[in-house]
């Protein structure tokens, strides 16, 4: 199973500065990188990827929605996500991605005083199910994140998730598995992982303060033994936040540092090797 390192944790617009950061990855064993979509200019992606390309390291991408959201009850507002969106699946090709997660679906910090309704539900299927037709064109998959009660209103839980992904009905659109949402909103992680395994394709490993897996509260074990016991077979990402990048740090409100960078990286991909080797994954 292929492993990979979220690079929220240094910067999210990557340039060549961040290349020895890649290359450190590598000898650590991880099998590639997770980048946000950070640079107004596609070149830099492709600068990027071809880098990584020529360590033999692979690219996940991931990107959150603002203002322009699917989620938005203007139609003028939902065309122009879309068109957006349509422009990051270029992005994650020219960056010789395979996957884009994330909370791309609705604007992250959206809070319209009220759950969810059916026209929220009836406005993200739409959207995901336009998007995920452009990206089955060009052979991206799309895993869209649905983030606690804190940071976003619309499907907090993987239950929710699956029944909004059941009516997507894509091939192109899949699930992301949070273990640190899922520490907020779930009554069970295992349970969570066996509501949205019909649609599971990528895992996020991340632990209850996006410090260094393995050193928080979140009992990481049962979660790779679930994921053995339905079959997982898609990809996993370390994610963890840092202070490095001040206007991401703000936005998801990150006041201090959670672990150092090198034990992060170093402890993260120990224990997910293990885990992964414990439960023949």
């Amino acid at each position: 199973m292929d492993v990979y390192m979220n690079m929220h944790l240094w910067n999210c617009h990557l340039t060549a500065e961040h290349f020895p950061v890649v290359e450190k990855l590598k000898a650590l064993g991880y099998d590639g990188i997770e980048f946000f979509f950070g640079s107004p200019d596609r070149k830099d992606y492709k600068a990027l990827g071809d880098f990584c390309k020529s360590i033999d390291m692979k690219v996940l991408n991931v990107c959150g929605a603002g203002e322009i959201s699917g989620i938005s009850p203007d139609a003028a507002v939902r065309k122009q996500a879309v068109t957006w969106f349509k422009e990051r699946i270029d992005d994650a090709v020219a960056a010789g991605g395979s996957n884009i997660g994330g909370p791309f679906h609705a604007a992250v910090g959206y809070f319209p005083g009220h759950p969810p309704t059916q026209e929220n539900f009836d406005h993200v299927v739409e959207f995901l199910q336009l998007v995920g037709e452009y990206a089955e064109e060009q052979g991206i998959t799309l895993t869209p994140e649905f983030l606690n009660r804190y940071e976003g209103f619309f499907a907090n839980t993987m239950f929710e998730a699956a029944k909004v992904l059941d009516a997507v009905d894509r091939k192109s659109v899949s699930a992301m598995f949070d273990t640190y949402h899922a520490n907020i909103e779930e009554k069970c992680q295992r349970q969570a992982i066996r509501d949205i395994t019909r649609h599971l394709t990528h895992v996020h490993i991340s632990e209850n303060d996006r410090g260094t897996p393995g050193r928080g509260q979140i009992d990481f074990d049962p979660v790779f033994e679930e994921l053995k016991a339905v079959d997982f077979k898609g990809t996993m990402a370390i994610e963890a936040f840092g202070l490095k990048d001040p206007g991401f740090a703000t936005a998801v409100k990150v006041w201090r540092q959670f672990s150092e960078e090198d034990e992060i990286v170093s402890e993260g991909i120990k224990l997910v090797k293990a885990g992964i080797e414990k439960h023949g994954l």
